[in-house]
Order: structure tokens, then sequence, then C-alpha cells
């Protein structure tokens, strides 16, 4: 294949292009704000699930309370009543009166004891209760912490598009000045090459696998013509030639 020089230049214009573009697209997977909103999520998720947790142990907690606090109002509206029935001086029969005196003890006790309970209760919601504080103020401040890594990387982003925009541009521009066969076999090589189709020949070392050429293949090259497109016999990129060429 053939192209004039001044096409052969521009491959190595394409290229210095094309490898920033591969550099700004390295550099927009690699920010490290990536891995930051990966680490947040998780522990967010993680905060997230022990909160609602917490929540529906108290939830359970408080009906257990409710609960409770309902069997001493029984307990001691029974136990007025009693009383109510003892100090009306209606009822006369010793045994009955033993019953009921009997009646009211037992059901003062029965208070005391589903009083403690609901004390015991409310002791265990309080730590429940500090605990889930404890938890939503940690959320709360994790999903701050990812929001401002979401912040920095949307930024770093915008800027890294806007300058992969501009380049995109300009290597349409100069992809479109080139021949098609030319850019079809540079395009071809890039692909198998790790991004990287042509390299300059400097001092006689190739620039992309940076390894100097033997005098048999720079003799070739000294015999070709300027329009031949020739090939680094090492890594099969395609040689552009230069004034600094070594040649």
């Amino acid at each position: 294949m053939n192209a004039a020089p001044a096409d052969q230049l521009r491959l190595l214009d394409l290229q210095a292009l094309d490898s920033r573009l591969d550099r700004l697209a390295h550099r927009r997977r690699t920010l490290p704000e990536h891995e930051e909103i990966d680490r947040l999520g998780t522990r967010l998720a993680t905060l997230r699930d022990l909160v609602v947790a917490a929540q529906t142990e108290d939830s359970d907690a408080a009906r257990e309370q409710t609960k409770a606090e309902q069997d001493v109002d029984q307990v001691r509206t029974r136990a007025e009543r009693d009383q109510q029935r003892l100090d009306s001086g209606h009822i006369s029969n010793p045994k009955e009166l033993e019953n009921l005196q009997h009646e009211i003890t037992s059901l003062a006790k029965r208070q005391g004891d589903l009083e403690e309970v609901v004390l015991e209760i409310m002791e265990r919601r309080e730590e429940i209760q500090g605990r889930l504080a404890g938890l939503v103020e940690e959320r709360d401040a994790a999903q701050a912490e990812r929001d401002a890594a979401e912040s920095r990387r949307d930024a770093s982003v915008g800027e890294i598009d806007a300058e992969s925009a501009g380049d995109t541009k300009q290597r349409g521009v100069v992809a479109a000045a080139l021949p098609a066969d030319l850019l079809k076999l540079y395009e071809k090589i890039r692909e198998q090459q790790h991004g990287v189709g042509a390299a300059a020949l400097f001092q006689r070392r190739c620039e992309g696998c940076r390894l100097e050429l033997g005098i048999t293949d720079l003799n070739a090259i000294r015999a070709a013509a300027p329009d031949a497109i020739v090939r680094c016999d090492n890594c099969r990129r395609i040689l552009v030639r230069t004034a600094e060429s070594g040649l």
C-alpha cells in the first residue's frame, strides 16, 4: 500500500488524538470516586438494613409495651372496683369479704408484676431507640459522603467528557483527510495492537514497541519509496518516517 508522506504524517496526528482519547476514557473509568461510591453504597445499604431492623424492633417493643400497659389498666380497674365494693359496706358475709380481700391482695401483686414488665420493656425500648438514633446518624453521614463523592465524580466526568468531545471532533477532521484504505489499515492494526496503529520511526527506533530496528530493516526502509507504507518487523505497526528517523 502507498500513501503520500503528508498523509502518513497525519497518521501520527490521528494516533496522538486516539491515544489521548484512550487515556481520557481510562481516566474516566478509573476515577477514584467510582471505588469510593461503591464502598459507600455497600456501607449505606448495610446501614439502611440495620435502621429498618431497629425500627421494626422498636415497633414490636412498642406494641408489647402497649399490651402490657393495657394489662396493668385492666388489673387496676378490677382492683379499684373490688375496693369500692369492699368500702361500700354492702357485703356482710365473712367468707365473701375474705375472698374479696384476698382478690384485692392478689390483684395488687399482679399489678406490681405487670408494672415491672412495663418498666423492663420501656428500658429495652430506650436502648433500642438509642441504637436506632446512632444508626440513623451513621446512615445520614454515609449518604452525605456518597452524595459528595457523586458530585466530585460528576464534575470530573463532565470535564473529561468535554475534553473528549473536543478531541473527538478534531479526530473526525483528521480522519476525514486520510485515504480510506490507509485509515482502514490503521484502524485494523490499532485494534490488534492495544490502541496503537501507527508510530514514528525515531532515531532508528520504533516508538510503538520501543525496539531499535536492525540494520537489515533500516536498509529496507531507506530503500523504500517515500510513499510506501512500511511496517515495524517487531510489532507490525505502521512506521512513519520523519526528519528525526535517523535514516
